[in-house]
């Protein structure tokens, strides 16, 4: 912190492509490389050893990784909503926390833009954080489906729009791409 000419950005990854968390993660690692400090608040993920979570060891104390959701949500009919909801809101409070800290330069809220959608936490409350968001702190937001009143307040939104996925032709997530 401490750059006078700097002012914090609130960016947006969204989009049924893939790549929203995996740019928001290249972007932290810029950071990191500049010397800022960063923190990742993932809002779904959780439980699976992902290659970024061993990369994030190896940067720390500068880069964080707290996985803080209970795994893939299987659509509005899952039975563990609940259990999802209450993550998503230690997230958000965690994110409230941090984003208010001032320890972090850059703040990324992976996936809580899903949480948005699958109703997890509410939109105010996430509208409340960009509106709370201090003067130098860069904050991002991933995930697909991002609301108009999220778009209104970011600076940078970005779309990842699918043209072609492996899946589609049969072939499972691989190690090192996917996770």
């Amino acid at each position: 912190m401490g750059d006078p000419g700097r002012k914090g950005l609130i960016l947006v990854n969204t989009g049924n492509g893939k790549g929203k968390t995996t740019a928001a993660l290249g972007m932290g690692l810029r950071a990191w490389g500049q010397g800022m400090k960063v923190l990742v608040l993932q809002f779904i993920k959780g439980g699976w050893k992902y290659g970024e979570l061993k990369a994030a060891e190896k940067l720390a104390p500068g880069f964080e990784i707290r996985q803080m959701g209970e795994g893939f949500i299987k659509g509005p009919g899952d039975k563990e909503l609940d259990e999802h909801r209450q993550a998503a809101g230690e997230a958000l409070e965690a994110a409230r926390t941090e984003i208010a800290s001032g320890k972090y330069d850059l703040i990324i809220l992976d996936e809580i833009l899903y949480a948005i959608h699958y109703g997890l936490v509410a939109l105010d409350d996430v509208l409340a954080l960009l509106d709370g968001k201090p003067e130098e702190l860069h904050l991002v937001l991933t995930g697909r489906n991002a609301p108009p009143e999220i778009i209104e307040k970011a600076d940078l939104v970005t779309e990842m729009k699918e043209i072609k996925h492996p899946f589609t032709s049969g072939i499972a997530a691989q190690k090192g791409i996917e996770f």
